[in-house]
Formats: C-alpha cells, structure tokens, sequence
C-alpha cells in the first residue's frame, strides 16, 4: 500500500492546475458546511486535512469568521492557497503525520480521508481525538461501502477505500465523539457520504 500512497500524492501533484481548474465554486457543500459551523463555537480554528488550494471551502469559513489552518500534500495547491488566503496558516504535509499543538473547534477531511487505506483511517481517528478541543466539530467524507475501489482523475486511476458504517461509528465514540448527522449519498452534496460529529470529552 505504500506505493498507492506516493502515487496519490504523485498524482495530485502532477494534476494541481487541473484539479484547480475543476473545482466547482458554487459549494454545493454549503448545507454541510453550515452544519458543521453550528455544531461548534464562532469564529473558530479550524483545521481542513486535505484541504487543496483553499477554495471555495477554506474562503466560505473566512466569510463566516473561522480560522483555517489547511494541509495538504500537494506543494502545488497550497502554494496557490497561500496567495488567495494568505491571513491563514497553510502546510505541506502528510494528514497522517501532521500535528501542531492547537486545539481546534472544527476539523475537517472533506474528500480526503478516502484516499487513505484503511488501517491508515483507522489510525486517524486518535489523531482526530487528539487535536479536537472540548465541544470541536468533526466532519469527513467516506466512500459508500466497506472495500476499495478505483477512480480516476487526470486520466490516471485514483485509489479510494472505505470503513463499514459501523466501524465509523465504533471509532468516533471510541475516540470521544458523538455522531450528530450523518448521510449515504446525499443527493444534495454531489452524492456524498458524510459524517459529522462533536467531540464531547472535556
């Protein structure tokens, strides 16, 4: 699984123009979003794991009064995020090795987690514990159904994998959250299965 990993990031690096050029503005993510701002307090940090060049979803939380802090592998994307957004904090870096030691309100693995096999998910839920500060928003995307499965982007297959829906739920309150909404293949959101929930340990 190690090579998949390098040619996520691989492929994303090769394919950053592309995928800026792709990326629907029009936050057909905006009901989530929404959501996801009023399970934590105002004008929070946020941290968005996966967070590409920042847009439109790191420029919606800047509208609303949050702070961004965006990861993300592609050394590409965040070069592009840190001109559009440059009042944010912006890192190159590996979801699954990244920590600084703030406590965020809200956390954030929109169409990003996935990417990851699923041991690699397993272990990002203590790391998403460990970040979260009292009462912090949670909110991820998964794939549709236990397994993994292909896609493509760029002409160039893409690696996806997904938990079961019960061992999601299993390791958010393993991991001291509490599951607040949840939706398989949300027609309103591009058909995306999302997950959010608090954490509610002190």
């Amino acid at each position: 699984m190690a090579g998949e990993d390098a040619n996520i990031i691989a492929l994303y690096e090769r394919h950053a123009l592309l995928f800026d050029q792709l990326r629907g503005r029009n936050l057909f993510e905006r009901a989530w979003l929404d959501r996801f701002i009023s399970t934590m307090k105002s004008r929070g940090q946020v941290l968005d794991l996966g967070c590409g060049v920042g847009e439109p979803i790191a420029a919606y939380l800047l509208q609303r009064g949050h702070h961004v802090t965006g990861v993300d592998t592609s050394e590409t994307m965040i070069g592009l995020a840190r001109k559009r957004a440059p009042q944010f904090a912006w890192y190159v870096a590996d979801m699954r090795k990244f920590y600084i030691p703030t406590k965020f309100d809200g956390i954030l693995s929109w169409h990003s987690l996935f990417h990851l096999n699923a041991a690699d998910q397993r272990a990002m839920f203590p790391r998403f514990a460990a970040m979260a500060g009292s009462g912090a928003a949670l909110m991820f995307t998964s794939g549709h159904f236990e397994g993994e499965a292909m896609g493509e982007f760029g002409g160039e297959p893409l690696y996806h994998a997904s938990l079961s829906k019960d061992e999601y739920e299993s390791l958010l309150v393993k991991n001291g959250f509490e599951v607040v909404a949840q939706a398989s293949q949300d027609p309103g959101c591009g058909g995306a299965t999302i997950w959010l929930a608090r954490n509610i340990r002190r």
